[in-house]
């Protein structure tokens, strides 16, 4: 391949000199090894690479952050590992568009504070926003914490270009929201993990900046409380709630217990269901009215059984803690089987019920973890028996897929399928589903190059 005459040889590595991070996924279960790794600069060069590699038959994997969990982003054994880190430019911000146009190697959290710094707001936030890359967010349709007001990234996707797998060039770096004429292909490059076409640059659309936060931590007895408890604030709140994480009793002792070192428990464990609750907004006295009221209410008719609301910066940090600073908690598992499934809302209850039971069956004394996004039906479990064998985690994934399949949802919520979901893609996509997927990668990567081994399991 010709790739040091298109990007220069500094920019291009062969066989053993390819650093771990463009080899091996962040589970440590998927690695391989690439022929080469090329790191361009614009979608031009991008555009000549695929050109090259498509006339070599040369597979193409373009890698990112490394965040994801499914062996999405692991290259092909002698293919090509097509890093887009240079290409991390933030091309403008529109704020009377309320607009940004972003490279697809550009760092989420970099881009989250670009906005900030003129006023705006990117509302997609996942807790690997220092490392994951928009390309990457885009590629697997995230959406993180804050979904339960603003959607996935799906929803803040405007505008895309990309470069197909023969190196043609499609661009529609538009800024406007309503746009009728023809097919979305946009949309068939989100969700796609890099199988369809390489996302180079986005038009992603911003909102005004929020500039308050309240911040609580709420107790129920019950899933079915809990979820009166969102929509009586999704009304009551005025449409400024924006997460709203759901954390089960053994998530929540877990981690409360695993940081006692760090930080008080801010609340007794024995509740039912537990969430942590943030509103954002921008006035400060009127909306910490607002959300005390609403939670005092709440609590006077007996939906909510305790409440513990930030009174400081710290405070608030400290309450997220909870959920988000995961390592000291789910670390003593190891090793352990994470999932991340979706559901409708209502079916969330029946799906943890037949997951445990179906796991305790099969392992018993295993444990299990559930927490989740509670606005999208998005629900992690963390699964454990203390050994883990190919052996041991198919058994889990069959129980838990098992329960997904049952309450009709859907084997990935956020980390896309990859490689490590593909055998059970099936169990929540009809064969029709899947014969449509193969006839659209068929007709837009007729030669399988781009990504090859993800997502679609061979016909």
């Amino acid at each position: 391949m010709a790739l040091v005459d298109i990007i220069g040889d500094r920019w291009v590595e062969q066989g053993e000199d390819i650093g771990e991070r463009y080899r091996v996924d962040i589970m440590e279960k998927y690695s391989a090894s690439p022929g080469w790794l090329a790191k361009p600069e614009s979608t031009e060069q991008v555009s000549a690479i695929m050109r090259a590699a498509s006339e070599a038959g040369v597979p193409v994997t373009v890698i990112g952050g490394q965040s994801g969990t499914s062996g999405g982003a692991i290259p092909s054994d002698g293919g090509l590992a097509l890093s887009l880190e240079r290409m991390n430019q933030i091309v403008e911000i529109d704020t009377l568009s309320m607009m940004m146009t972003v490279e697809a190697g550009c760092i989420l959290q970099l881009a989250q504070e670009a906005a900030e710094g003129e006023g705006a707001f990117l509302p997609v936030d996942l807790g690997a926003r220092g490392s994951a890359m928009i390309g990457g967010v885009i590629g697997t349709n995230a959406g993180g914490n804050r979904v339960v007001r603003w959607g996935m990234m799906r929803d803040m996707v405007i505008g895309l270009e990309a470069v197909l797998a023969d190196g043609t060039v499609v661009s529609s770096l538009t800024k406007m929201l309503k746009d009728n004429a023809g097919y979305h292909w946009k949309h068939l490059l989100v969700g796609s993990e890099g199988t369809l076409g390489i996302v180079t640059k986005a038009v992603l659309r911003l909102r005004p900046l929020p500039t308050t936060k309240q911040t609580a931590l709420v107790a129920a007895k019950s899933f079915e409380d809990m979820i009166t408890v969102m929509r009586r604030l999704e009304r009551d709140l005025s449409g400024q709630l924006s997460s709203f994480e759901l954390m089960w009793d053994d998530f929540y002792a877990a981690m409360t217990d695993a940081q006692l070192d760090q930080r008080p428990c801010p609340m007794p464990t024995g509740y039912g269901i537990y969430a942590l609750v943030e509103a954002m907004g921008g006035s400060e006295a009127l909306d910490t009215e607002l959300f005390t009221g609403a939670l005092t209410t709440l609590m006077e008719e007996g939906l909510v059984d305790d409440a513990v609301i930030a009174q400081s910066a710290r405070e608030r940090d400290a309450l997220w803690a909870v959920r988000e600073d995961l390592l000291p908690g789910i670390g003593k598992l190891k090793p352990f089987v994470s999932y991340d499934v979706s559901m409708a809302i209502a079916d969330m209850p029946s799906f943890v019920t037949a997951a445990r039971d179906a796991l305790e069956k099969a392992y018993p004394g295993v444990t299990m973890l559930f927490y989740g996004h509670a606005g999208d039906g998005n629900l992690h479990a963390t699964v454990s028996i203390g050994k883990l064998d190919e052996t041991i985690k198919n058994g889990f994934n069959d129980a838990v897929f098992g329960a997904v399949r049952d309450v009709g949802g859907s084997i990935s919520a956020e980390p896309g399928i990859g490689m490590d979901r593909m055998p059970w893609l099936s169990w929540t996509r009809s064969e029709s589903e899947l014969a449509l997927m193969r006839s659209i990668k068929q007709a837009i990567d007729p030669a399988g190059i781009l990504n090859p081994g993800k997502l679609l399991p061979a016909a």
